[in-house]
């Protein structure tokens, strides 16, 4: 398990904005759609959806135990880059340097 260690005063503190994050990884790629019609793009889309989402499961599992988790935000991000949610890709990103600003 390996990943950006986070203090706990530096966790209590950004715990509301790291969780917003989330929140809003979960949300937006649950309201994306296929990118084309048909079963196969259904199909790939779906397991897409569902990358973001085990990587957000990874991500919280990472913060509470006091780090950002490198490979929830890499899946993470490679799934959101793939739903085409380039934006909410980069603030994942910016997640790992989280506690330096």
């Amino acid at each position: 398990m390996t990943g950006t260690p986070i203090a706990p005063d530096d966790r209590a503190r950004l715990d509301q904005v790291f969780m917003q994050v989330v929140l809003d990884v979960q949300a937006q790629a649950q309201q994306t759609a296929p990118a084309q019609p048909g079963n196969l793009a259904a199909m790939f889309h779906k397991e897409t959806v569902s990358d973001a989402l085990q990587g957000c499961a990874m991500l919280i599992a990472g913060w509470n135990q006091g780090r950002v988790d490198d490979a929830g935000l890499t899946r993470t991000v490679k799934a959101l880059k793939a739903l085409d949610l380039n934006d909410l890709a980069a603030r994942v990103e910016k997640l790992r340097q989280i506690a330096e600003g």
